[in-house]
């Protein structure tokens, strides 16, 4: 009986030790802050002809 008893009293000791894991939502939101700028630089090349039909017609636009 004692045997058995020492034998099972390892077993005992290592399965009080497991690592216990827990996963809970957070109480407040997450919040990402995120500072960007956006600048665009738009380059428009234009046939003579149609700069001069442009030019001529301002009406067109």
């Amino acid at each position: 009986m004692k045997i058995m008893m020492l034998a099972l009293l390892p077993a005992a000791l290592l399965t009080g030790c497991t690592p216990r894991i827990e996963v809970a939502a957070p109480e407040e939101p997450i919040t990402i802050n995120m500072n960007v700028k956006i600048e665009h630089e738009i380059h428009i090349k234009l046939d003579k002809d149609v700069e001069a039909l442009l030019k001529n017609r301002s009406d067109l636009f």
